[in-house]
């Protein structure tokens, strides 16, 4: 529906009326005419009549200041009510990138591909349906860094995971480290929206924090960690003296991922295969609710340019005219003493 959001600034399109009926009520005064020769009556400004303003000239007047009244009251179009989205969540993606991540134990349409290749294809999709939430993303090695603060921009949260290399923050696992970073962004946040998310196939081999003082750090300021173990469990590699079966994830420190999970209230998940981490987080998707009941609002487009924009027309208009009347005759003006 159309409504105004100052509806009292309609009583100045009354104010021509009043200036009007004054003018009709105040006695005229008769002044002496100087009359003006023929010969006179050819130069510029000289004229021996005096100078009135058309009907239609008057109209355009009135009808621009019209226009100018109607955008003083700031018509507005209101639309039909919204619910808006609360989002119940802050999430931290926080992602291994050491060189352990590119053994190709993972199995996409009968082609192997490196574990740092399953994990951008399942957070791909994963950050898809994390509408209304705000991610970020670390990622670890010998050292954890910030790819992306906590946004709303998942766009760009899945571009900066999307170009990241294996190497990139060093060969080793800091486990500890990339915890204890993402509690540092996570803490001024609600505490029912600190969530963080790891995922790793190794060990705690690096790092200035131990991977227990990240548990208690992570316990304090009340961030959930959801941990990840990626890696199959058994592959056939091919030798100088024929094929074997190896474990691939045998330095995976499950036990360490399990206690992080259970001492800060989150889950710990283990993924062997490219369908079970896509199974596990669309399993933190149900654990982790997207939306919780917003508050409604109904959405407001402001329509005062249109009257303002038709004012200044008549006004440019008008302007136009009296510039080509100018051009085409002399101006004429009334002596009057």
């Amino acid at each position: 529906m159309i409504s105004l959001a100052y509806p009292w600034a309609l009583l100045l399109a009354l104010l021509p009326l009043l200036l009007i009926s004054r003018k009709q009520q105040s006695e005229p005064v008769d002044a002496p005419v100087i009359p003006v020769g023929h010969w006179l009556a050819d130069m510029p400004g000289v004229s021996t009549q005096g100078k009135t303003n058309p009907w239609w000239r008057r109209l355009l007047i009135l009808a621009a200041w019209l226009c100018l009244v109607v955008a003083l009251a700031r018509p507005q179009h209101v639309g039909e009510q919204v619910q808006m989205p609360i989002t119940g969540r802050d999430l931290m993606l926080v992602v291994d990138i050491s060189p352990s991540m590119e053994e190709q134990d993972m199995v996409l349409r009968g082609r192997s591909i490196n574990r740092l290749q399953a994990v951008k294809r399942v957070l791909n999709d994963f950050i898809d349906q994390r509408e209304g939430d705000r991610l970020g993303l670390i990622l670890f090695g010998t050292e954890p860094y910030v790819q992306a603060p906590l946004t709303f921009d998942r766009e760009t949260v899945r571009t900066l995971l999307l170009e990241s290399g294996l190497g990139m923050a060093g060969r080793a696992t800091a486990i500890g480290d990339a915890v204890g970073l993402a509690v540092k962004r996570l803490r001024d946040r609600p505490q029912e929206q600190r969530v963080a998310i790891m995922l790793t196939d190794g060990a705690n081999t690096a790092g200035e924090i131990s991977p227990d003082k990240a548990i208690d750090i992570a316990a304090a300021a009340g961030v959930r960690l959801y941990t990840i173990g990626i890696g199959a469990e058994s592959v056939i590699q091919q030798g100088l003296l024929g094929t074997r079966r190896v474990n691939p994830s045998r330095d995976l420190d499950e036990e360490l991922l399990n206690r992080m999970a259970d001492q800060t209230g989150g889950r710990y998940f283990r993924a062997r295969s490219l369908p079970e981490l896509e199974m596990i987080y669309d399993s933190i998707n149900q654990l982790e609710p997207i939306e919780q009941e917003g508050q409604f609002f109904r959405p407001v487009t402001e329509l005062f340019v249109w009257p303002a924009g038709f004012a200044i027309m008549i006004w440019l208009l008008l302007t136009a005219f009296r510039f080509a009347n100018s051009r085409s005759t002399p101006e004429t003006e009334a002596y009057r003493g």
